[in-house]
C-alpha cells in the first residue's frame, strides 16, 4: 500500500501523520504540501513533539505533483479544503482520495459519495464550456461567464459540503509546543486507526 499524506505547506501536519505511520506500518508512505516549496524542512515545533516520541525526522518539503498522485494507491488529506482542492485539480484521482479522517471514520458516506459525483460532472461541465467557448473569451470573461454557466452545480456542492461532519484536522503552524502537541495526539488516534484498516485490507 503506497500512502501520500497532503497539507498546505507539508512542514507541520503532513510529515508528522508520515513519520507515524511509517513507524507503526510497513506502508510505502509519503507526503507533499497543495502549496509546498522544495527543500523546507518540518516545522520546529513538529520536529520537538516527534522527538519526544522518539521519532527522529529528515524531511524536506515538496509540493503535490501528478507523478506523486499517481504513484499513490491512498491520498489522504488533512482537511476538507485541501481534498476538495484536489478533486476539482485532479478530477482523475476521486476515487482514492479522501482526508485521514474520512478514510477512518467513514465507510460508504452517502453524501460523500454525492459530492464526489457532483464534483466530477462540474469538472465534466467546465472542461466541455473551455474547449467549445476558449477562444472567444478572455481569461476575465471566461472566468464570469464560467460562474454563471455553473451555478447550480456550485449551489449543490455547498448544500452537500454544508451536511458534512468536521474532518480536518487542526494546523499547528504557528502555534506553542502545546498546540502541536494537541494535533500530535489528534493524529496518533487517526494514523492508528488507518493502519489497522490497511493491515485489514491487505
Amino acid at each position: 500500500m503506497k500512502v501520500l499524506f497532503v497539507c498546505t505547506g507539508n512542514t507541520c501536519r503532513s510529515p508528522m501523520a508520515e513519520a507515524l505511520l511509517s513507524k507503526i506500518s510497513s506502508c510505502d508512505v509519503k507526503s507533499a504540501g497543495i502549496y509546498a516549496g522544495y527543500g523546507t524542512p518540518v516545522s520546529q515545533g513538529t520536529a520537538e513533539v516527534l522527538r519526544d516520541l522518539g521519532i527522529s525526522l529528515n524531511h524536506q518539503s515538496k509540493p503535490v505533483t501528478p507523478e506523486l498522485l499517481d504513484w499513490a494507491d491512498l491520498i489522504l488529506t488533512m482537511t476538507t479544503q485541501h481534498k476538495q482542492a484536489l478533486a476539482l485539480q485532479f478530477p482523475t484521482v476521486h476515487d482514492k482520495l479522501f482526508t485521514l479522517k474520512e478514510y477512518v471514520l467513514q465507510d460508504n458516506d452517502e453524501t460523500w459519495e454525492q459530492l464526489k459525483e457532483a464534483y466530477f460532472q462540474l469538472e465534466q461541465k467546465r472542461a466541455a464550456f473551455i474547449a467549445e467557448r476558449g477562444r472567444e473569451l478572455s481569461p476575465g470573461e471566461m472566468d464570469r461567464a464560467l460562474y454563471d454557466y455553473l451555478q447550480k452545480e456550485l449551489a449543490e456542492i455547498q448544500v452537500l459540503e454544508a451536511k458534512l461532519p468536521n474532518y480536518d484536522i487542526s494546523d499547528p503552524f504557528g502555534g506553542n509546543k502545546a498546540t502541536y502537541q494537541k494535533t500530535l495526539a489528534e493524529m496518533e488516534k487517526y494514523i492508528e486507526l488507518l493502519a489497522k484498516k490497511i493491515d485489514n485490507r491487505e
